[in-house]
């Protein structure tokens, strides 16, 4: 626990915040293969690129 909490400090990532989210995805069967994507750095990455993707909002008819 302390390594994950280390590694989020050190990757400017909100460890409860991490954890809540990955924790979560854990609890909702998180692909094994897929583990890689949710360390620190990389977790990071995704939530920033999520952030800056162009939101797409329902057609209107």
């Amino acid at each position: 626990m302390y390594t994950l909490v280390a590694t989020c400090v050190l990757a400017g990532v909100d460890p409860q915040a991490y954890l809540t989210d990955v924790l979560e995805k854990l609890s909702r069967g998180w692909p094994r293969r897929r583990l890689e994507e949710l360390l620190p750095p990389m977790w990071k990455a995704s939530r920033e690129a999520a952030a800056q993707a162009p939101s797409v909002s329902p057609a209107t008819t």
